[in-house]
């Protein structure tokens, strides 16, 4: 079994409510293991065996089964987690924003150089493989970036976003269990 993080997109905004507790029972009716959420935000942990994709898709499908609408879903391995936190491509400094955006699969070279290239001086995008870095220089309701840019770039749906601090409380979270 491998440790693994379902980050569930825009779900408990406006209609879209998943409660924490229907998420961990849904998730333990696959048949995965050892399952906790994280926040309320659609985060949940568990151990489970597969490939990514099929991990996504059995989840996706149980969502919308459980809860009538389409939920998009981005599964990394623990290991892949701590990998993303430890490869931050710049500095972030003093009341910098920095978010990682996961997407599905890595983009191609010309996808990922579109991305990057909606960089401004207020926002600096770095695609590193399935993951976008992105700094903010300030909060992140100053952003210029909308998902719109994003969707133009790699189709609707494609990605969802979460605070590095949150996620390092996560993976924090994770280890601590692991040693337990």
């Amino acid at each position: 079994m491998t440790v693994r993080v379902g980050f569930l997109r825009a779900v408990n905004l406006g209609k879209r409510k998943v409660e924490m507790a229907r998420l961990k029972a849904l998730a333990e009716g696959l048949g995965y293991d050892d399952v906790w959420t994280y926040i309320n935000s659609g985060n949940v942990v568990f151990d489970a065996e597969g490939v990514r994709a099929t991990v996504e898709k059995n989840l996706e499908k149980a969502l919308e089964d459980e809860f009538g609408f389409e939920c998009t879903t981005f599964v990394r391995t623990a290991a892949e987690l701590e990998k993303t936190l430890a490869a931050t491509p710049f500095e972030v400094g003093n009341g910098d924003t920095h978010f990682v955006t996961f997407l599905k699969k890595a983009p191609s070279a010309s996808a990922a150089k579109a991305i990057q290239g909606l960089s401004t001086d207020f926002d600096t995008l770095v695609v590193q493989g399935a993951d976008v870095h992105w700094l903010m220089h300030g909060r992140s309701i100053e952003s210029q970036i909308a998902k719109r840019h994003w969707e133009q770039i790699l189709g609707p749906m494609s990605s969802t976003s979460r605070n590095v601090k949150a996620l390092t409380k996560l993976s924090d979270k994770i280890a601590a269990r692991a040693s337990g």
